[in-house]
């Protein structure tokens, strides 16, 4: 008998809905679906589910999340139920990113600025060495994964393999690291670095925190160790070792001269357009920079914007689909061999769905007015019938399945019961500025959370802007509560320290917008207040209105309130949906004698941070 790939480990069995859903979602993958749908309300245990039905399979999976935070969250989840197995974080790497623009009618160019995270940049370097080099591999995403990210085979054929006894020549390694990006350094060893002293290397790869250290005697390698990178003591010995490159666009020489080959025509081409037009301006703008970028190129091995380029340097076709972090990921008979799970897919969805378009309409200016060649249109996130055909066989979760999902998928399994018999919250509706007793929202929130703090509880308030969540988290601080926002505009390693934070009670109210809506793992939470719900539209439909009511229903004291002057047809879908499954829970508590509890869960960093 095959041993199994993947090794589960929990302290508690399948229990409520979840062992049905298992069993049917198992069998919808035994039989071919393309997508099932898990219908799993809030704290019902989506992430166990999907994970006994992991724990079965042959292949990778990745798990795709609509934002970082969330992505976070999901890769500790999976990381304690498979400690044995490969889990790794891939999620965009800029903690700022302004992307390259033009603005025709004010004659403004903004040119692209970026800060790289390292240690993301770590985290991603990890997910594809891993996908590189074994199968059970679990990828924790967000959507920045269908991205163009270099070409996978490249990447690969870039790769050292260094095994000890077998005949390898100083001045040789030294030119291969160098060859695939690797910098010469000659104090500390960062990632992505090498240092020599005599025949002795010490390489540190850029996905992980340690050194590895290799000694040659007579044109051969004696040696091979791993150092701990903080106090330099050997950890182990090796027999083997690879060592993939620290970038993910890696092209030879020979590439990089066709590239400027091909550069070159296509920048003739555009030129002859521009000047058979009277786009004279537009000409000598493309013209110079396009040299500049060939010269660097041609001296250094890269320019500024590179990426822009890389349909040359991949040696792609015009329009052809860019190798995203899905390219990574093995394919068995011309299918893709792994399982997608798109957490919160009604978020995530759209998302995919939408990308390409944006990306392509700020690029599309610039390549209009002659900033860039039309060659960087191809620099660019998947399209939707693109993604749709590398990601094979997928599982939907979420709790409001959204049109896409609703139509396509081959069955509907639904998980409506919590294990923990927690029953949906009631929901009690408040008036947003009461003129009788001339008392608003703000007040009476203010009472509400005064009540919760003094029990050791947690709060949550759903705001419709991130400032108007800024202004009421100073407003409330100067009243004396301790409290917090978070937003999109807040860091990676920062959004999951908040929420740490958050859960340890070192401040009792969080404030937000977006981010506080899907899937977030919040068991101490006893209130959530929704501000303004009755401002029909995008932050307050019935979707929208059912995630955010969500983060209370982990608490046996769970409590929700709507401040609203109205009731908004989104709102009355919203407690229909809620009515539905509370008397659904309650009559199966009753039948089976069950006493709500609150979800209990350990408090621990979301991410792996390791000294650089």
């Amino acid at each position: 008998m095959t041993k199994p790939l993947f090794k589960l480990q929990a302290d508690f069995e399948p229990a409520g809905d979840q062992p049905e859903a298992i069993k049917k979602l198992r069998k919808g993958l035994e039989t071919g679906f393309d997508y099932q749908t898990l219908l799993g309300v809030t704290g019902s245990g989506k992430t166990f589910t999907v994970a006994n039905i992991i724990k079965d399979l042959d292949r990778p999976v990745l798990v795709m999340a609509p934002n970082k935070s969330l992505a976070a969250q999901l890769y500790r989840e999976y990381k304690n139920f498979f400690p044995e197995n490969a889990v790794h974080y891939f999620v965009s790497y800029y903690d700022y990113y302004q992307p390259e623009a033009y603005l025709p009618i004010t004659d403004t160019y903004i040119d692209k600025e970026a800060m790289i995270n390292e240690e993301i940049d770590r985290l991603r370097h990890g997910a594809t060495s891993a996908l590189a080099t074994r199968r059970d591999v679990i990828i924790v995403a967000s959507v920045s994964c269908i991205y163009n990210l270099g070409v996978p085979n490249s990447y690969l054929e870039a790769s050292l393999h260094l095994e000890k006894g077998k005949p390898l020549v100083r001045t040789d390694l030294i030119k291969q690291l160098i060859k695939i990006q690797f910098a010469r350094s000659n104090g500390d060893v960062k990632r992505g670095e090498f240092r020599v002293r005599g025949d002795v290397f010490e390489i540190r790869p850029m996905s992980e925190n340690v050194i590895y250290r290799l000694e040659l005697q007579d044109q051969k390698v004696s040696d091979l160790t791993i150092i701990d990178n903080v106090t330099k003591n050997i950890i182990g010995d090796l027999e083997e070792i690879v060592i993939f490159p620290p970038k993910h666009f890696v092209s030879t020489q020979p590439q990089i001269e066709q590239a400027i080959k091909n550069i070159k025509e296509e920048l003739k081409e555009r030129l002859t357009y521009f000047k058979q037009n009277g786009l004279l301006l537009e000409a000598e703008r493309l013209e110079r920079r396009t040299r500049y970028d060939m010269e660097m190129l041609r001296t250094i091995g890269y320019c500024h914007g590179i990426e822009n380029y890389s349909r040359h340097l991949t040696g792609k076709l015009a329009g052809q689909a860019p190798d995203s972090l899905l390219a990574y990921f093995p394919w068995k008979d011309g299918k893709p061999d792994f399982l997608t799970i798109m957490d919160e897919s009604h978020i995530g969805v759209p998302q995919v769905r939408g990308m390409y378009n944006g990306d392509q309409a700020r690029k599309q200016i610039l390549v209009q007015y002659g900033w860039r060649l039309p060659s960087a249109l191809d620099n660019r996130p998947l399209k939707f019938p693109e993604f749709e055909k590398r990601i094979g066989q997928v599982i939907f979760t979420t709790a409001t399945p959204g049109d896409f999902e609703l139509k396509n998928s081959k069955q509907i399994v639904e998980q409506v019961i919590r294990p923990t018999g927690l029953i949906d919250p009631e929901i009690e509706i408040r008036p947003v500025f009461d003129k009788k007793t001339n008392y608003s929202q703000i007040n009476d929130v203010m009472n509400e959370i005064k009540s919760i703090a003094a029990l050791g509880e947690r709060a949550i308030i759903n705001t419709l802007t991130k400032k108007q969540a800024e202004d009421l988290n100073t407003y409330l601080n100067n009243q004396g509560f301790k409290s917090n926002y978070l937003h999109s505009d807040i860091k990676t390693f920062e959004r999951t320290e908040i929420l740490k934070q958050f859960r340890e009670g070192k401040f009792d109210v969080l404030i937000g917008v977006n981010l506080l809506r899907e899937g977030l793992d919040l068991p101490e939470v006893t209130l959530v207040a929704i501000l303004d719900a009755d401002r029909e539209g995008f932050l307050r439909s019935q979707t929208s209105l059912m995630q955010t009511m969500g983060r209370a229903a982990r608490n046996v004291k769970g409590k929700i309130i709507l401040y609203a002057d109205t009731k908004t047809a989104s709102m009355r879908r919203a407690i229909k949906e809620a009515e539905r499954r509370r008397t659904k829970q309650l009559a199966y508590n009753k039948k089976h004698q069950i006493e709500p509890k609150t979800i209990i869960k350990g408090i621990e960093d979301f991410l792996d941070h390791e000294e650089k």
